[in-house]
């Protein structure tokens, strides 16, 4: 579900748990692809009969893919109305703690951890977990950095 709030009350929303957004599958053309864009094409991720009998017994995703999942996550959990400009500002602390299998589903959960003023708008620091269907440990953790522009 998307939390929407209007851009007078941003600077109010640190603390504000959103949440977890629907599970996603992933799937080996979502790998592919992904290692077509990046020029990335190692056999743990592409190849999935090697990959049977390789560390993981099976093929993963990408971490940077699992990543990128999160600007996806994040637009289904949040938005500011009332803004010109919504900016994906970057990451801090980002770790990459367990394996995705293709075919396995994650979910994102994310907490607005703090807000600044930055020139013209808001900055959000958002503290990010990637969960795996069934894992013990996430697949991501990660604090993401976005900005809403008047």
């Amino acid at each position: 579900m998307t939390t929407t709030v209007a851009y007078a009350d941003a600077a109010g929303l640190a603390g504000t748990d959103l949440g977890y957004t629907d599970w996603l599958e992933i799937t080996q053309e979502q790998v592919n692809t992904f290692a077509d864009a990046t020029g990335d094409h190692q056999w743990i991720h592409t190849d999935p009969e090697r990959a049977k009998d390789g560390p993981f017994g099976g093929p993963i995703a990408h971490g940077f893919l699992t990543l990128s999942l999160a600007v996806t996550f994040w637009t289904e959990l949040f938005d500011v109305e009332g803004v010109s400009t919504k900016v994906n500002y970057g990451l801090d602390k980002v770790r990459f703690i367990s394996p995705v299998k293709v075919g396995a589903r994650v979910r994102m959960t994310a907490v607005i951890a703090e807000v600044t003023e930055v020139a013209g708008g808001y900055q959000f620091g958002v503290d990010q977990t990637i969960e795996i269907e069934g894992g013990t440990k996430p697949a991501v953790v990660a604090r993401g950095l976005y900005r809403f522009y008047a």
